[in-house]
């Protein structure tokens, strides 16, 4: 569908929720990918418009900002993660950070670069453990193909990404981080949108559950009104005699 091995374990340290039920529920968000393909350059594009093309090593940084989801300003955490997950290959100490990482994001962006089919090739294993770790089966699952403005050194085409998204059941987008901030928004907003969404499934449900069960009916009183009833209809006749 077309949406119009690590160095070290990374510290999940999410910010604490308000427990005012009034405001809206933090909308958690997790970016996975290899090494190189431009996910913390994607965060920041998308919270700052700013493009910065280099950073160092990831290690793991948790992003938060209010964000304005179609009029609505929603608070946003955003995980950053460590590239060079090796679902297979990885130690088992860093494949439980990235699970407890998995578990307590709501929606996924897993990001590739066109110009490195490795990369591209680490998405399936790392959408398998989504669904193999993750709480809800419907969180929902975007595919970036990144870095789109260097098509001289494309190893991965456009259909590719479409393709493995079609299989998975997953939406898809190839976007330049560097030269299109409204790809780049596209993406997150619509992410955002669907985290909602299930927020507001599941608000409804508990809404549901905690409403209170009708009281059953007093049987000695309902035999009480009948007989009162029926008393009633029996004088009515003696009366206008």
């Amino acid at each position: 569908m077309w949406l119009p091995s690590m160095s070290g374990h990374f510290l999940l340290a999410p910010i604490p929720e308000s427990s005012d039920c009034l405001l809206p529920k933090d909308i958690k968000l997790a970016v996975l990918g290899a090494s190189r393909v431009g996910k913390s350059a994607m965060i920041v594009r998308f919270l700052t418009k700013r493009f910065i093309g280099d950073y160092e090593p990831n290690t793991g940084k948790l992003y938060s900002r209010l964000v304005y989801v179609e009029g609505d300003q929603l608070p946003v955490q955003i995980q950053d993660t460590p590239g060079g997950i090796q679902i297979q290959d990885s130690l088992p100490k860093v494949i439980d950070s990235l699970s407890k990482c998995v578990q307590w994001a709501e929606g996924f962006l897993l990001v590739y670069s066109i110009t490195d089919y490795d990369s591209y090739q680490s998405i399936r294993p790392l959408y398998q453990h989504i669904r193999k770790v993750h709480p809800d089966p419907k969180a929902p699952v975007i595919i970036v193909g990144n870095k789109g403005d260097l098509l001289h050194a494309r190893q991965v085409q456009a259909h590719d990404g479409i393709q493995l998204a079609n299989e998975l059941g997953s939406l898809f987008l190839e976007i330049s981080t560097s030269e299109n901030y409204e790809d780049v928004c596209d993406v997150f907003q619509h992410l955002c949108k669907e985290v909602s969404k299930l927020h507001s499934l599941s608000g409804e449900r508990r809404r549901a559950s905690i409403i209170p069960r009708p009281r059953s009916p007093n049987m000695q009183d309902l035999k009480r009104r009948f007989k009162q009833a029926l008393s009633s209809k029996v004088k009515a006749p003696s009366a206008l005699g």
